[in-house]
């Protein structure tokens, strides 16, 4: 387990003073970002053998959004390196334990030199050290998208610098984003949230967003398809908001 203590800042926060999921993901991000560079598997080890973690998928469930000035730990566990795959939880709690919100996470280890998967090194294994995984209610890895339901019409969505990452595509926090704000319920909180990420985008892609929306007797579910121009998608997202 690694984990950071931290403070909820204005500028993490919605007009109503709350964390924004885009902030709770950023956290998420720079916790196996800080566990990464504290080795000795840093990102600079990785980029001297032609090799990143591409993340393959997102779980994050909300219990409860902190609030501005709320202090918070945010954590990470591995739970498990086999071959290309890494597998790891999240969570944020309060100072005093509650338990915020939790969130499981599938990456591959990628050679971009020879443009494959890569196994996992022994200093990789070294520097993330495994425990058990967290109680979370685990759901799909693959997202379908809904034959049925409500198809809202979106503009097409030109990716722009501020979009990338270091690997230069589009962050993964960053579909997120994009994602969220097509969707049309504006007063309520998202509960839930999946990603799947299925290919990479680059810096002046065009992204043709197809939203689809079901409604259950508690929630509505928003699934979103971020596709290239030739009708791939590129991520899928599903919102749960009540």
């Amino acid at each position: 387990m690694y984990t950071f203590n931290s403070r909820i800042r204005y500028s993490e926060v919605d007009s109503e003073g709350i964390l924004t999921l885009e902030s709770l993901i950023d956290y998420f991000q720079d916790c196996s970002t800080f566990q990464t560079q504290d080795g000795p598997a840093s990102m600079e080890y990785l980029r001297s053998l032609d090799l990143a973690w591409v993340l393959n998928s997102w779980q994050i469930e909300i219990k409860r959004y902190p609030k501005l000035c709320e202090e918070v730990v945010i954590g990470t566990i591995p739970y498990e390196l086999k071959g290309a795959l890494g597998l790891r939880n999240f969570f944020m709690d309060t100072k005093e334990g509650e338990r915020l919100a939790v969130a499981n996470s599938v990456w591959t280890l990628f050679n971009f030199e020879k443009n494959l998967p890569a196994r996992v090194t022994p200093m990789i294994i070294e520097a993330y050290p495994l425990s058990d995984k967290l109680d979370m209610n685990y759901g799909d890895r693959k997202i379908k998208v809904p034959e049925t339901g409500q198809v809202h019409s979106c503009e097409d969505i030109v990716v722009r610098k501020h979009n990338l990452d270091t690997n230069n595509h589009v962050n993964n926090g960053q579909y997120v984003r994009m994602a969220m704000d097509l969707v049309k319920d504006k007063e309520g909180k998202i509960t839930s949230m999946r990603a799947e990420y299925k290919r990479q985008a680059h810096l002046g892609d065009i992204l043709k967003p197809v939203v689809i929306e079901n409604k259950t007797s508690d929630n509505s579910i928003y699934t979103v398809s971020l596709n290239n121009t030739d009708g791939q998608a590129v991520c899928v997202v599903e919102l749960i908001v009540n």
